[in-house]
């Protein structure tokens, strides 16, 4: 079957909003099909989601274990798995399903720990697998079509850059009267569940992922604030950054944000030109030239018939807008790409890479140490080359 990839997923019931999510996504792409799972821990979920994906009986798992092993025996086993279960599980499902030498794809956080994240690509390397890990907002078309620009040097000098996401969802959260009624419904609040972080590992390393997308690199250095609100995980960050190109940025990062739904969006700052982009408008990208007013070039705009980008990963006409399943899309169709690639024995390119890696995913979580020692030590901590907490500077 070299021209089919025949995926299987943990966690992500029809209950969940994530696993939903991908399944959509995947099914854009006629080459890749859902023919496993352990879907949930509660049976009658789990089934629900089997007999609604018509996945068959004897390839339906209770124990993400028994569904590694079996389906690594089989001639027909899948070529990926979709890890879609709270973040406390992560590493131990990615890792079984690496040692059986299934590829995988998983939700962020990699993991808790940076020594986990290192072991997971070990096995990945020595085994010769496709990792990937979840920052789905770099598949829209018009963040593609800004890294081009600013590769090429549109903007000219880069300045500042920025990143903000914002969000309302756990506003009760930080209310003194419905502080503890959060903290026992909300998993995410839980430190065993969710790790050492809220705001940071839940959506702050996705504004960190895609600010390191269209610069090309990582920060060497955070300064970091946060605020937990009588929680014991964050729920509001602010995050000085610099970089080793001499660039400083920031980034903001907000779950009590009233009026704030899912607002991710970067401003890039040049000498020429600066970008912004919204993810909740996310077929505009508006472009400011020096000495010349703004312009909203839109997914199919004419001006952006150069950029290959705008044509590659466009799938509707002008004025039908797209959005995250199409994003999420554009990843799974790269991945696809690369394991029929690898099926085949045939040569990688540059553009079957074009997906978030498992290195990404172990920044991530080298991002939320980084900036958890910060805001202890309230001072600025090394983020390339020393671990987390021994390096930076004081202020």
């Amino acid at each position: 079957m070299d021209d089919i990839i025949q995926y299987g997923m943990v966690g992500g019931d029809v209950k969940a909003f994530i696993g939903e999510v991908h399944r959509k996504a995947f099914a854009f792409d006629p080459r890749a099909r859902l023919v496993a799972g352990a879907f949930s821990v509660v049976p009658e979920y789990h089934e629900l989601t089997a007999d609604t994906y018509h996945v068959a009986k004897d390839r339906r798992y209770l124990d993400y274990r028994e569904m590694a092993e079996k389906e690594s025996q089989r001639p027909d086993g899948i070529d990926l798995v979709v890890i879609c279960t709270p973040n406390a599980l992560h590493y131990e499902v990615a890792k079984e399903f690496l040692l059986h030498n299934i590829s995988v794809l998983c939700e962020k956080p990699l993991c808790f720990r940076k020594e986990e994240g290192e072991e997971l690509l070990k096995i990945t390397k020595e085994k010769d697998l496709l990792f990937a890990v979840n920052y789905g907002y770099t598949g829209y078309p018009m963040v593609k079509v800004a890294k081009e620009m600013i590769k090429k040097g549109e903007l000219g000098t880069l300045l500042s850059v920025h990143a903000e996401y914002l969000q309302d969802w756990l506003l009760a959260a930080a209310d003194p009267k419905t502080r503890e009624e959060s903290r026992k419904k909300i998993w995410r609040l839980n430190p065993k569940m969710s790790g050492s972080s809220c705001a940071l590992g839940d959506i702050g390393t996705h504004a960190e992922n895609l600010l390191k997308y269209l610069l090309g690199e990582r920060p060497s250095q955070v300064f970091c604030e946060k605020e937990n609100y009588g929680q014991e995980l964050d729920l509001r960050d602010e995050i000085l950054l610099r970089y080793p190109s001499g660039l400083k940025g920031s980034i903001s990062v907000s779950q009590i944000a009233l009026g704030h739904l899912n607002g991710l969006s970067f401003e890039i700052d040049g000498s020429e030109a600066s970008l912004v982009w919204h993810q909740e408008n996310p077929d505009h990208l508006f472009l400011t030239k020096k000495g010349r007013g703004t312009e909203d070039l839109s997914r199919s705009s004419t001006a952006l018939q150069g950029y290959a980008a705008s044509q590659a990963y466009r799938r509707l006409p002008a004025g039908h807008p797209e959005g995250l399943y199409e994003a999420f899309a554009n990843h799974d169709r790269t991945i696809v790409t690369n394991l029929l690639k690898r099926k085949r024995k045939e040569v990688l390119g540059p553009e079957d890479e074009d997906y978030p890696h498992g290195e990404d995913g172990l920044e991530g979580v080298e991002f939320v140490e980084a900036c958890l020692a910060s805001a202890s030590k309230q001072g600025w901590v090394d983020f390339i080359g020393d671990e987390p907490n021994k390096g930076g500077v004081n202020v």
